[in-house]
């Protein structure tokens, strides 16, 4: 496979690093998340002059943008009413940023976790419940997104069962709302909760799978290291993905983004990624 044949390799950018790694961005069009909106104090304050940065520096550009959207403090599949009202809020308030900068694409969060894959099942209406308190959250979301040209995404948290999260998507039977995976968050659950290799989750996904935030992790914690620093399996990962009726965004998400080129050096060396 020749190196033009290779995914093209994006990343997760605050707006404050956007300068910096513009070139790169530009030169292939890479995929972008900008992840200044999900934080709270962003998100309900004077957020408009970070999206006019964010539209001023990436004048040109012409590749798939999105946004990480809020997560902070909830759920979205909480049991109060109450609780469900101010997350559909904050639903709308990262919606509004989508259609400020232009993105088309936000990343929520599952809402299974390591004690709800023990005791779902526990409960006669444990996982029905469940999804039904995330359609009442999400119901609003999922119809604006679709209005809007945006997708929601739905990224692997805790998750252990992979197919948990492909359901609950599928259950709205909507082309706006699709399946995120973290590959860091995966190789956690395989490594300290006994969930299967990062590999399995792409393949469960399947043609569902949309974005895919890249970051090494060692099944301990949720690292976000530079690519070949951890203990994940990359070729088995790249390979699932080609593997797939799907073209995914593919997001390099670090905690320092020093790390992307040693990341992409790591991806092109191994005919992984350009």
């Amino acid at each position: 496979m020749s190196l033009t044949d290779l995914p093209v390799i994006g990343a997760a950018l605050a707006v404050d690093e956007l300068a910096t790694f513009r070139d790169w961005l530009f030169d292939k069009n890479r995929d972008l998340e900008l992840q200044t909106f999900h934080d709270p104090a962003v998100i309900s304050g004077d957020w408009q002059p970070h999206a006019e940065a964010a539209r001023r520096i990436l004048d040109g550009y012409a590749g798939r943008l999105g946004i990480h959207g809020p997560f902070w403090g909830f759920t979205i599949h909480s049991k109060d009413p109450d609780v469900r009202r101010i997350v559909a809020k904050r639903m709308d308030q990262g919606l509004d940023i989508c259609a400020a900068v232009g993105a088309t694409q936000m990343v929520i969060h599952s809402p299974y976790s390591t004690w709800d894959y023990n005791n779902l099942d526990n409960y006669r209406t444990g996982r029905a419940s469940l999804i039904e308190a995330a359609h009442d959250t999400l119901r609003a979301a999922v119809a604006r997104a679709a209005d809007q040209g945006v997708t929601l995404v739905l990224e692997n948290i805790e998750d252990i069962d992979p197919m948990d999260r492909r359901r609950l998507v599928e259950s709205f039977d909507s082309p706006a709302i699709r399946l995120s995976i973290d590959t860091g968050h995966a190789e956690y659950a395989r490594g300290s909760t006994g969930a299967p290799p990062v590999d399995y989750f792409v393949i469960a996904a399947g043609s569902l799978l949309d974005h895919v935030h890249l970051q090494d992790a060692d099944g301990y914690a949720d690292r976000h290291w530079t690519i070949g620093e951890g203990t994940i399996l990359w070729p088995s990962v790249f390979r699932a993905l080609r593997g797939i009726d799907a073209h995914p965004r593919l997001i390099l998400e670090l905690r320092d983004k020093a790390g992307i080129p040693a990341s992409m050096r790591y991806l092109e060396e191994r005919g992984l990624g350009q």
